[in-house]
């Protein structure tokens, strides 16, 4: 009996495609290693073992649209070979810097013009062909192979930035896989960082800027746990002092005030920024976690810059009287006030992604973490320029403001070396992809923002850093008060 290959459409017998491809000696093989291991399901032990002897190649990728958690259209990668299916899903940024990787999107009537079936089309018509065969182990080869060779652009404009994320991120879980290694120590092996650590969580507890509907203009007021022990324990006091939150802000703004911002937040309408972090000082106390749960803010300055150079904490408000436009040195003296007041130890954005003079300015005083995320954007260049700079000093990882992880990585490296902290970020179009959870275990970033403690797509990650913790076991380690300071 004969029969064809299809793929070759080559004619060959039973017995020639037995000898082809060594099949009775596996066979045997693999029925040895199951008497030896005395499996008690021998089935089960021999489909897994055979399974392991697959060849690292990729076979088939698939791109799709799916939706964020906004409903807005976002890109989905699915990477298999002879190991299983490995998927990757896309979070979409509300206020994006101008220096982030494009972004494509398909413009026109359809989805509000938020379309990604260009992008999705990239993935399917050119970059799955191009990596059919491929050892997805080589993170950083195919990632430059997809900017380089197949895109050409410095922004990743002709293919976009979410169709070679989407594909970078399911490498990295297929690589995983092909290693037979947890995702977060696959990272950690491309970094050639050797330390595993559980970041502390930065919970956006109030929202305001351009993720709520109220007059807050800084956008994130955070709490951050440094004074947990585990990971765990970081997770029960933030989600108490979440719900202590809840009950200061019904009792004082009504069951309205309740309503929750894009990231889970509380997003009563307040407009004095100092009014929101009392409100989180309040529901510290109330928990009674005072001391053991710090303050963090994310101010995204570059959503209220005003023509004339100055910063409008009442942007929200069309053609108010400008009395609450501050200069760049009245905003610094109103970050050092904050500093002074409130357990306040991190400071996002404080100016905006073109004024590095004001923040550097603000760094150099020293009263706590300055965080660069517009200013930035997670890009190898953007760091450089601020570590000769002295812009800032620590980096927001937003993995897809760059759009591979070979170069996230490098970014993340850049900032280690340069004494710098390193927060992991989620986006505020989130999706139930918990990449970010083992990113940030992986590259020992100790510190990750992925919203309140409230909404599935933010839960995802903290839920997969719970999951982590307990697989590492007595081996955990949580970043706690030293959250700035870990090294490779």
């Amino acid at each position: 009996r004969t029969f064809y290959i299809a793929q070759t459409n080559h004619k060959m017998s039973i017995q020639e495609y037995i000898e082809t491809h060594n099949l009775s000696k596996r066979v045997e093989e693999t029925i040895n290693a199951a008497v030896k291991a005395k499996a008690p399901e021998p089935i089960s032990f021999m489909a897994d073992h055979l399974r392991k002897q697959t060849p690292p190649a990729i076979t088939k990728v698939v791109g799709r649209q799916v939706f964020d958690s906004r409903g807005n259209p976002t890109v989905e990668c699915d990477i298999y070979t002879g190991k299983g299916m490995y998927r990757a899903m896309v979070p979409s940024g509300a206020s994006t810097g101008i220096y982030e990787a494009v972004e494509l999107r398909d413009g026109g009537k359809a989805w509000m013009g938020k379309g990604c079936m260009t992008a999705v089309k990239n993935i399917n018509e050119i970059i799955g062909p191009a990596l059919i065969g491929k050892d997805p182990r080589e993170q950083k080869a195919l990632d430059e192979f997809m900017c380089k060779e197949l895109d050409g652009t410095d922004n990743k404009g002709k293919l976009g930035a979410n169709a070679i994320l989407a594909v970078s991120t399911a490498l990295a879980k297929a690589g995983a896989g092909e290693k037979g290694i947890p995702l977060y120590k696959h990272i950690s092996e491309l970094a050639g960082n050797s330390k595993l650590v559980l970041p502390v969580p930065a919970f956006n507890i109030i929202n305001g800027g351009s993720h709520a509907g109220n007059k807050l203009a800084m956008q994130e007021f955070m709490i951050l746990p440094v004074g947990a022990k585990s990971f765990a324990e970081a997770m029960q006091m933030g989600s108490e002092v979440y719900h202590n939150l809840k009950s200061v802000i019904k009792k004082k703004y009504g069951q309205d005030a309740c309503n929750v911002g894009d990231e889970g937040g509380f997003a009563p309408n307040i407009q004095d920024n100092k009014e929101g972090l009392d409100l989180v000082v309040e529901a510290i106390e109330k928990a009674g976690y005072t001391g053991k749960v710090k303050i963090g803010m994310d101010v995204a300055a570059s959503e209220f810059l005003t023509k004339d150079g100055m910063y409008d904490l009442d942007f929200k408000t069309e053609d108010n009287d400008g009395s609450l436009k501050k200069t760049g040195k009245e905003m610094i003296d109103l970050y050092n006030e904050f500093c002074t007041e409130y357990p306040m130890v991190s400071i996002e954005d404080p100016f905006d992604q073109d004024d590095s003079e004001n923040t550097a300015l603000l760094t150099a005083g020293g009263k706590c973490q300055i965080v660069g995320d517009d200013l930035l954007v997670t890009n190898p260049k953007r760091v450089q320029a601020a570590i000769d700079g002295k812009w800032c000093n620590a980096l927001l990882l937003k993995i897809n403001q760059i759009g591979t992880i070979s170069e996230s990585i490098e970014a993340v490296g850049m900032s280690k070396k340069a004494g710098w902290g390193v927060m992991a970020s989620h986006r505020s179009g989130e999706t139930e992809d918990s990449f970010i959870a083992d990113l940030a275990v992986g590259l020992a970033t100790g510190q990750i923002k992925t919203g309140a403690p409230c909404r599935s797509e933010r839960l995802s990650k903290m839920n997969q850093l719970l999951r982590i913790e307990e697989e590492l076991g007595a081996d955990s380690v949580y970043a706690g008060e030293n959250y700035r300071h870990i090294g490779w």
